[in-house]
């Protein structure tokens, strides 16, 4: 028990202060609108690649269809 007395003790320079660092709140707003407003783009790039994979596809589907199939199709005209 008296080992651990008899360390030496941390003294701590009081007269020293660091200087005042900036508020980050604003940087930190700034941030998540900037990474939200990615997350978006990426999201709205995204649906324009599969909305124009869809119609790609139904306007190959609908011009290699046979005009006289036994079902019924809709052509959409995009």
């Amino acid at each position: 028990m008296y080992v651990l007395l008899a360390q030496k003790p941390i003294v701590v320079d009081l007269s020293r202060q660091p200087p005042p660092s900036d508020d980050i709140s604003i940087q930190v707003v700034l941030a998540m609108f900037a990474v939200a407003g990615i997350f978006l783009l990426v999201a709205a790039i995204g649906c324009v690649i599969v909305a124009g994979g869809m119609i790609l596809y139904k306007r190959r589907r609908d011009a290699s269809a046979p005009p006289d199939a036994q079902h019924t199709h809709i052509r959409l005209q995009i």
